[in-house]
């Protein structure tokens, strides 16, 4: 595992005490991706957002039933208990403008996090800065779960963080294989950073947190739903250099993040998997469009990485003997018959060459154990069949 960085706990945002403790309060009275609020935050600043959301000021073109439930949840925000409470997690809030914030999500524009719950030790930015997201179906293969492991391990094996959801299927492959390579994973949780959900990856959460980091938008005890889950995968999209999805039916989640990776000029890409597999379906899809075709770690790289500096090995076949010989000695080779034997003329005339360049190249092949001389026939050696 890559070194981790401690986190910067004493970096504060711009605005200073005041805007991060407005920020978390925001964090529970507006949802995640809210644009509305988000142009508010860049046109007002936070405090005098707070305000407005409590009914303290006013805020132009809310419909009523919209302001009521802005002040409904305003009413119950305690932002010091949730700070407090993200603390005794070991953890801390982070905003735009701490040293410890990854500027990349600022590509969101209005749709950027107001803050970010973090839980674990390492630093956000640093490891976000050479990140990839692994995505996928949530009810996957045996193929996806191995591939996805694999990939995971071999990327935080080459310094690279795996990013994923924490969710069944492809996330938690991701996140298991980077962790068993005892490389750095960030799960992006639909939830509060001290809430386990799925319920069943509690040990992998517990994980991560101890090992690599969990990252939420949603202020502690705050719980999932559908649309939050679909807004957070423009926190993935948005935090990683590109996105690997494993497998995906043509209505999977994990298309949505490729989709938003895609909008905002990160690298997409896709594991084939069987043409018959309907979990392939949605991978297929991409790859028809503009998403790039990968198998492992090293093609992912080649494509996130530094150009020039990250190239995947060129791919070849398993080298045999033949490959070795010079282009007139297999040309001499590939003109004795497969079966039987031949004379050195026969041999001259089907390979096209001088009779005694011929009679040279079958004395070098035999040398070299391709090819066996009885009186004045001439034929293949097994060695040379393979």
């Amino acid at each position: 595992m890559r070194g981790a960085e401690k986190p910067t706990g004493g970096a504060v945002s711009t605005g200073g005490g005041e805007e991060r403790r407005a920020r978390a309060a925001l964090t529970r009275i507006a949802e995640p991706g809210d644009e509305t609020v988000g142009r508010w935050l860049r046109e007002r600043g936070p405090v005098r957002v707070l305000r407005a959301l409590s009914g303290e000021e006013e805020l132009p073109g809310v419909t009523p039933r919209r302001a009521a439930g802005y002040r409904l949840r305003s009413a119950r925000a305690d932002p010091d208990a949730d700070l407090a409470a993200v603390r005794e997690l070991g953890g801390r809030f982070i905003c735009p403008g701490d040293v410890e914030w990854p500027a990349q999500l600022d590509d969101l524009g209005d749709q950027r996090p107001i803050g970010l719950w973090v839980r674990g030790r390492a630093s956000l930015r640093p490891w976000a800065l050479r990140s990839v997201a692994v995505v996928g179906a949530r009810a996957c293969s045996d193929y996806g779960t191995q591939v996805a492991a694999t990939l995971a391990a071999d990327l935080t094996e080459r310094g690279w963080t795996v990013v994923s959801g924490a969710a069944f299927g492809i996330d938690g492959a991701a996140h298991r294989g980077a962790l068993a390579a005892a490389g750095a994973t960030i799960g992006v949780l639909a939830c509060g950073v001290d809430v386990t959900y799925p319920p069943s990856h509690a040990r992998l959460i517990a994980r991560m947190a101890e090992q690599g980091l969990l990252v939420g938008e949603l202020p502690p005890g705050d719980h999932p739903t559908r649309g939050r889950f679909i807004l957070r995968n423009r926190v993935i999209a948005a935090l990683t250099r590109g996105t690997v999805v494993v497998e995906a039916k043509l209505r999977s989640g994990s298309l949505i993040t490729a989709r938003r990776a895609r909008g905002l000029g990160r690298i997409v890409m896709g594991v084939p998997g069987a043409v018959t597999s309907a979990l392939s379906e949605g991978v297929h899809e991409l790859l028809r469009g503009d998403g790039l075709l990968v198998t492992d770690a090293a093609e992912v790289i080649e494509l996130v990485g530094r150009v020039g500096d990250d190239l995947a090995p060129e791919r070849r076949g398993p080298l045999v003997g033949r490959d070795l010989l010079e282009p007139e000695a297999a040309r001499v080779l590939d003109g004795l018959p497969a079966h039987g034997g031949a004379n050195a003329e026969t041999v001259a005339v089907r390979s096209g060459t001088g009779l005694d360049e011929t009679l040279g190249r079958l004395h070098e092949l035999r040398a070299l154990g391709f090819v066996e001389r009885e009186g004045d026939s001439w034929a293949l050696t097994p060695v040379a069949r393979r």
